[in-house]
């Protein structure tokens, strides 16, 4: 097919070069949507149909309807499923896109409802080679049903490089997500380790493959945390074909101003308030200023008068209307020269169209709307809002108290906009003010990763992106881990314009070793109390140990579980409180052990990674060691969040995790595991007891 796709002759097969220019760009995408994957087989997996019940068969006529290819092979009856449609050289499938709804049935079907599937077969493989298969006789009483030991290898496979597809282990309350319909919004509560972020992307990747043309011409986004996770999951889409799909931040997506500051946890609450919109929406609307003098246009030899009241009467119909600054500062000229060329029939005179606009392009028709409905630059307003005391006043009166206006004001007004110091919550409240003047372009669908930890003022920056599409929500309200993180979703779903949009809730986790997160979920009571915790269908306990030592071997012993975990297969994290990590750092340096920072991607060579606990979330690796948890917890401004950001750490192991402290546990972890600081190491795990 790529060799089809490479001999493309596209020489003079167009009208004109624009064309000939997209035809080419069309079949290079194509060539790179075909590359091979080394690591991957074209298929892992194949459906039989009991006879007459395939796609395109007939019941009552079952071999009158049963298609064949030229080999004689029943097509309807049996379906090699992949993660992209591949046909032969003559053009017969071989194999089935994951996403066509004939796919469906290998994610759905059970022996409760077979969805007429007789055969499940499963395909294993090893660097991209096929080593083992695995069967499901669907309707076959006789056999012993049990958990998928491909399945399980699959799932619990080493982790290295970025984050890979899922689509060989999809599962049916996944897949319900994946295949939701376009035009409704989702949100998904996932627990650590159930796929949440893997479900946001094959349903993007499902969404383009159903609705391509609507969403080629609407767009698709993905919004992540940090740039270290995007750099994790971008290879996932180009598997699956895709490469159109445009990844940022909410940062990256906000940056109309240079960001160089940061805000105290108050402000940076308080900023994030849903209330700054209103605040926002009234020093808007104090630029606009009521008429005092009359307009007159001057044309040819006679002059037109239009009175400040009537002049004041459009301005405020204009104001009632509820239109954005800009589209009614555009909107004011026109209804100023249609009240001149009323004036000019009822003198006698047969004005047209062009007359109205070369009126509204008037000198005098331009000054008074330029002295009523100045044009604003958003950044400016807002600098002079938190620049301004008095201008603050006006504009919070009522919405916001005194002392939570200090809090917002800078400490020293800023001369402009480039040497403003602005903060991520800064470039937000500009964006808001962006889209009160002028609407912000919506997509098609957008994906919010990780969206507990956002604002009500972020929430609605990201809804203005989708405001006429769908989202999808992903993320864990026991992870919120900033002061402003969301109560709850009916909140989050409410500042994006989605109130209506469906939760799902993911508890059944494929990840994190049970002992692991039964280990980690001892912190709910305390950090999310109304969430149901998360089990694992893992069948291994992993490899999990508690160790406590005196603090002047704190950081030998955690150099000492590095080494230890290296011993395994797949990716190493050492996570540590961000305040530790340059004493790890040169206590990893003087071992000799070479390690990788964040967003750098992990080799069979370089397999070690230093974590801060700022940036751990949504990463994954196969071995973690965990530094200090009490430090972690003494990072952040409270406790809650200190317990939530520690709840993220615990949960980033795939097969062991190793926690290192020298000061106590928080009570919630401790429990009577770890003795007094000073005696032997104690070291926990799922197959012994602490001694």
């Amino acid at each position: 097919m790529r060799a089809e796709a490479e001999a493309l002759d596209t020489t003079d097969v167009a009208a004109s070069w624009v064309s000939a220019e997209v035809i080419r760009a069309d079949v290079e995408r194509r060539i790179k949507a075909l590359a091979d994957l080394a690591d991957a087989p074209l298929f892992f997996g194949r459906l039989d149909y009991a006879l007459g019940h395939g796609p395109g068969a007939h019941p009552s006529d079952p071999e009158e309807n049963t298609h064949h290819d030229r080999h004689g092979v029943r097509l309807d009856h049996r379906f090699y499923i992949g993660r992209r449609h591949v046909h032969d050289k003559d053009g017969d499938p071989m194999v089935v896109d994951w996403r066509a709804p004939v796919s469906q049935p290998f994610y759905r079907a059970s022996r409760r409802d077979p969805l007429h599937v007789e055969l499940r077969r499963r395909f294993g493989c090893t660097g991209g080679e096929l080593t083992a298969y695995e069967d499901e006789h669907l309707t076959d009483p006789a056999e012993r049903s049990g958990p998928s030991a491909l399945l399980q290898r699959e799932i619990e496979r080493p982790r290295v490089g970025p984050m890979r597809d899922i689509v060989a282990t999809i599962q049916p309350e996944q897949d319900e997500i994946v295949r939701a319909a376009v035009d409704g919004s989702v949100c998904v509560q996932g627990a650590p380790g159930t796929g949440k972020t893997a479900v946001g992307l094959h349903r993007v990747a499902y969404l383009l493959y159903a609705h391509r043309d609507r969403l080629a011409r609407t767009g698709t986004l993905v919004i992540g945390p940090n740039d270290s996770f995007l750099h994790y999951i971008e290879q996932v889409l180009p598997a699956l074909g895709e490469l159109a799909v445009e990844q940022t931040t909410v940062d990256r997506l906000t940056a109309h101003v240079p960001v160089r500051g940061a805000d105290e946890p108050a402000a940076a609450v308080l900023k994030g308030d849903a209330r700054m919109a209103e605040v926002l929406r009234r020093a808007l609307r104090a630029q606009i200023t009521m008429p005092t003098e009359p307009c007159v246009v001057v044309r040819g030899s006679r002059r037109w008068r239009i009175p400040a009241d009537e002049l004041a009467e459009m301005t405020q119909e204009l104001i009632d209307r509820g239109l954005r600054y800009g589209a009614a500062r555009e909107a004011l000229p026109q209804r100023v020269a249609h009240a001149v060329l009323l004036r000019m029939e009822r003198a006698g005179e047969a004005p047209d169209d062009r007359v109205q606009d070369a009126v509204a392009r008037n000198s005098a028709v331009k000054a008074a709307v330029r002295a009523v409905w100045p044009p604003v630059d958003p950044a400016k307003l807002v600098l002079r809002l938190l620049s301004d005391p008095d201008f603050l006043a006006e504009a919070a009166d009522g919405v916001l108290t005194a002392d939570e206006q200090k809090t917002i004001l800078w400490a020293k007004p800023a001369r402009g906009v480039k040497s403003a110091p602005w903060t991520p919550a800064d470039a937000v409240l500009v964006d808001e003010t962006r889209d009160l003047v002028s609407r912000t372009r919506s997509l098609g669908h957008v994906v919010l990763d990780e969206a507990q930890d956002l604002s009500p003022m972020q929430y609605r920056a990201v809804g203005r992106r989708c405001s006429t599409g769908s989202v999808t929500v992903l993320g864990d309200i026991a992870q919120g881990t900033t002061p402003w993180a969301t109560p709850s979703w009916a909140d989050a779903l409410r500042h994006l314009g989605k109130p209506d949009a469906v939760v799902e809730e993911l508890t059944q986790g494929f990840r994190v070793p049970r002992d692991v997160i039964a280990y980690a979920s001892r912190l709910l009571p305390a950090i999310a109390p109304d969430l149901t915790p998360a089990t694992s269908v893992r069948e291994s306990p992993g490899d999990f140990s508690v160790i406590r030592v005196p603090s002047d071997e704190l950081t030998a012993e955690v150099v000492r579980a590095c080494r230890a975990a290296l011993d395994h297969e797949g990716s190493i994290g050492l996570i540590a409180a961000d305040s530790r990590t340059p004493a790890l750092t040169e206590a990893l340096a003087a071992a000799g052990l070479p390690h990788l920072a964040p967003g750098e991607e992990t080799s069979h060579q370089a397999r070690l990674t230093l974590v801060p606990a700022s940036l751990a979330k949504g990463l994954e690796y196969d071995h973690v060691v965990l530094d200090e948890p009490s430090a972690v917890v003494d990072g952040e401004p409270d406790d809650r969040t200190g317990l939530r950001r520690l709840y993220v750490a615990l949960t980033r192991a795939v097969s062991g995790l190793a926690v290192v402290h020298a000061a106590p546990l928080p009570d919630l972890l401790a429990q009577d595991d770890t003795p007094p600081a000073g005696q032997e190491p104690a070291r926990y795990s799922s197959e012994s007891t602490i001694r």
